[in-house]
């Protein structure tokens, strides 16, 4: 199935790109959808965390993705 990543801050840095498609396997969690994006771009390793937003919302690691979502890669901020 076809999902469509978006990359913010420091990730679209080390991606290289803001935005991605990617054909994954049906009923990918978000849990391995992120080792998914570590073997595809292994400078994500360097981060120590970050969250990520389907379809505009924040996304707990057990739901599943599904065809033509928009997943965002939200990197942590800082600030004062």
């Amino acid at each position: 199935m076809k999902i469509k990543t978006l990359f913010f801050g420091i990730t679209s840095d080390l991606v290289e790109e803001s935005q991605l498609d990617f054909d994954v396997k049906n009923n990918l969690s978000i849990k391995d959808f992120k080792q998914f994006l570590i073997e595809k771009h292994p400078s994500l390793e360097n981060i120590n965390s970050y969250a990520i937003a389907v379809n505009e919302e924040y996304a707990e690691e057990d739901l599943l993705l599904k065809e033509n979502d928009i997943v965002a890669i939200i990197p942590p901020v800082s600030g004062g």
